[in-house]
Formats: C-alpha cells, sequence, structure tokens
C-alpha cells in the first residue's frame, strides 16, 4: 500500500524543485520563469534556511512486499514574516506544487500537517498562511477543508524589473 513521506530538501532536489516551480508558474499564472534564475533561487533558498524551507513528499509503495520504491510527488516551502502585533512569527505557506499523477491522493494535506504541527511545536510561531489564485476553486476547497479561511487582505505589489 503506497504511503507519503515527508522530508526537508537537500541540494540535489535543486533541478527538480526549479522544474516544479516552473510549471506551477505556467500552470497557475500564465507565466514563463526564467530557468537559470529560478535554479539559483531553488538552490539560495535550500541553503540558507533563513531564506526558505522546502518539503517534499515522497510517495513510497512497496514492489512484491520487499522494496520500497519512493517517487518524489509534492512540495511546499515556508517563508517567515515577523508580526509586530502578535510578537511572533507567520510561517508562509509558498510555491505548492503538485504533480498531476499525484494530485488528489492527499500529498498537499500530508505536507500540510507535517508543517502545522512543526509549527505548532516551534516557539513563537503564531499561525500559518499562504496567498492563492482566486479563481483557484480547488485550491480554496483544499485550504478551506484543512481549516484555513479568507484573511480579508488583498495582495498588492509592485515588481522591479531583473538587474
Amino acid at each position: 500500500m503506497p504511503s507519503l513521506r515527508i522530508r526537508p530538501a537537500h541540494a540535489h532536489d535543486r533541478d527538480l524543485l526549479a522544474r516544479w516551480a516552473a510549471a506551477m508558474a505556467l500552470e497557475t499564472e500564465h507565466k514563463q520563469l526564467d530557468e537559470a534564475t529560478v535554479r539559483a533561487g531553488m538552490e539560495a533558498g535550500i541553503a540558507d534556511p533563513s531564506k526558505a524551507r522546502y518539503f517534499i513528499a515522497m510517495h513510497e509503495s512497496s514492489v512484491a512486499g520487499r522494496e520500497t520504491i519512493a517517487a518524489p510527488a509534492g512540495t511546499l516551502m515556508l517563508t517567515r514574516e515577523w508580526s509586530d502585533w502578535r510578537n511572533g512569527d507567520w510561517w508562509w505557506i509558498q510555491s505548492v506544487y503538485v504533480p498531476p499523477q499525484f494530485r488528489r491522493m492527499g500529498v498537499f494535506t500530508a505536507l500540510y500537517r507535517h508543517v502545522e504541527q512543526l509549527a505548532r511545536d516551534t516557539p513563537g510561531v503564531v499561525g500559518l498562511r499562504l496567498y492563492v489564485e482566486r479563481e483557484n476553486a480547488n485550491a480554496l476547497k483544499t485550504y478551506e477543508v484543512l481549516g484555513m479561511t479568507d484573511a480579508g487582505y488583498s495582495i498588492l505589489e509592485a515588481e522591479f524589473p531583473t538587474r
């Protein structure tokens, strides 16, 4: 029977995570990302936990009851935001991606529950946040089932050109 195991990402996961980030950007925002920039960003994030923490869900199954085969089945990234109102950190869930062949199998739920427990066990963490495309009804439903609610904010940005 297949199971899911969550593990931190390592340097050797950079290219996989970069491919998934590019796939997610294209699928959800119709944006074509620069591969070299994304690889460099993944490498920097994996190397420095103060920038980001990445987790990968591994889909594990046994072959003939003996050998276990593990395949990467999804990812998410955590970043932190200081809240002076609460004197603590919000953990932001970002860069969520589950390849199509692993969707509707509980991969995101396993990733979410893993980081939720880490957050609850970490002093000073006040909660979890994420942002989602307004039109992504499937994702919104998933997040609501997990107990997340609309915080009532819109996200605005002023993006600067790459230098």
